[in-house]
């Protein structure tokens, strides 16, 4: 058996290790309340994500060698210069020349003057409006053009009907054999409380958009492997696959 088979073994086993599970939700409940998340950075500038989630993306990046990375939700911009640091160094690899493409309704002045002067900036572009006017769709669609390996990663307003109304803007820009990432779903798994001051909360979030999404696209599945294999995500259920 090779390496490979094992952690397959291994992962496909931790979905049904009951104590494995509730630990992990205990573990995202504890610490998504005390924002856990807001700790880390990617080259100097905050990232706001797991670190399990990172490594997850890292993963399929280095996987899938897209030429174009879309991502709605821009904040600091250290995924932005995550996900472009990583296609540095696949392009110094000898593996393409790939970009990323940001969009965010506001991005605050001081985050653009800070992604702009970084030196992964060279890999980025960034357009500001929202991400669901017909628009900013069809100038992200012009933009993605002639790309044959377009990975989508969804991480704006997190209410139901935004996410739903992204999901069929961008998802089908993917390629088949990439990924649409959509974080956050782990809201639909948290008690209310946790979203009293937000729009969205159980019943409105990134989860339940992608039920509906995939009841009515079969082109794309949920990768149960990531699922187990991260047991501690903000993106559970939220990694989809394209398969045709």
């Amino acid at each position: 058996m090779t390496f490979k088979d094992e952690v397959k073994q291994r992962v496909d086993g931790y979905a049904g290790n009951h104590d494995l599970q509730n630990g992990s939700g205990t573990f995202m409940e504890t610490t998504i309340e005390s924002k856990y998340s807001y700790n880390f950075s990617w080259m100097g500038r905050p990232i706001i994500q797991y670190p399990q989630d990172m490594i997850a993306m890292q993963e399929i990046i280095w996987e899938v060698k897209p030429d174009l990375i879309i991502e709605t939700g821009i904040a600091h911009g250290g995924s932005l210069i995550f996900y472009a640091s990583l296609l540095e160094l696949i392009s110094a690899s000898g593996y393409g020349d790939g970009r990323v493409l940001g969009i965010d309704i506001d991005i605050r002045e001081h985050n653009r003057r800070e992604i702009e002067a970084h030196p992964m900036f060279k890999r980025i572009d960034m357009i500001q409006g929202s991400s669901i006017a017909p628009d900013i769709i069809e100038r992200v669609k012009e933009y993605s053009v002639g790309k044959k390996r377009v990975m989508v990663v969804l991480d704006s307003n997190h209410t139901h009907e935004h996410v739903l109304a992204e999901l069929e803007a961008y998802a089908k820009l993917a390629s088949i054999g990439s990924y649409c990432v959509v974080f956050d779903t782990i809201v639909e798994d948290l008690p209310e409380e946790h979203f009293s001051d937000r729009p969205w909360g159980k019943g409105d979030n990134p989860k339940t958009a992608v039920w509906r999404y995939l009841e009515s696209n079969s082109g794309f599945v949920v990768d149960e492997f990531i699922n187990n294999q991260l047991l501690v995500s903000v993106a559970p259920d939220g990694y989809l696959k394209r398969i045709k």
